[in-house]
C-alpha cells in the first residue's frame, strides 16, 4: 500500500470511529442522532440560515439536509420561517428548546472526543492536525474545481 493509501485508509476508518463513537453517546444522552446534531450546530454557529447553507456546509445534498430538518422541526428543535429576501426558500432557527439541547449536547460530543483525540495528541498536535485536515481539505476544492473547469 503507498503512503496516500495509508492516510486515506486510516483517515477514513477514524471518521467512522469517531462518527460512531459520538453518535452512540449523543444517543445514549440525549436521544439525538449525530446526524441532526450537526445541522442543529450549523444553525446555531449562524444563528440562522438555509437549508441550502447548511448542506454546503456539511457537503450533504439539499434534499437530505432538508429531510433532516423536517425531523428536527418535528421534534420541536427547530423552526422554519419565511425568507425575507427570496420567496423560494426558508429561514431556520432554533427553538429555546433547541438551543438548550444543543448546548447539552456539545458538552458531551466534547467530552467524548476529548477522551479519543485529547488523550492521544496534546492541544498543539491537536491544532496543528485540524490544520492540516483543513489543507487538505481546501487542496481537493481546488482540485474539483480545476476538474469542473475541464469538464
Amino acid at each position: 500500500m503507498t503512503d496516500l493509501e495509508r492516510v486515506f485508509s486510516e483517515l477514513v476508518r477514524l471518521e467512522i470511529e469517531l462518527w460512531n463513537a459520538a453518535d452512540a453517546r449523543l444517543r445514549a444522552d440525549f436521544d439525538l442522532p449525530l446526524s441532526r446534531y450537526e445541522p442543529m450546530r450549523v444553525i446555531e454557529r449562524r444563528g440562522s440560515c438555509r437549508v441550502n447553507d447548511i448542506a454546503t456546509e456539511l457537503v450533504i445534498t439539499v434534499g437530505g439536509t432538508s429531510k433532516l430538518i423536517d425531523r428536527i422541526e418535528t421534534s420541536g428543535y427547530c423552526r422554519r420561517r419565511p425568507n425575507p429576501e427570496d420567496g423560494r426558500s426558508s429561514i431556520v432557527e432554533l427553538t429555546p428548546s433547541g438551543k438548550r439541547l444543543v448546548a447539552k449536547a456539545q458538552a458531551a460530543l466534547e467530552d467524548e472526543l476529548s477522551a479519543r483525540l485529547g488523550t492521544a495528541l496534546s492541544p498543539r498536535k491537536l491544532n496543528q492536525f485540524a490544520a492540516v485536515l483543513g489543507a487538505l481539505r481546501a487542496a481537493g476544492h481546488h482540485v474539483g474545481a480545476r476538474e469542473q473547469m475541464v469538464s
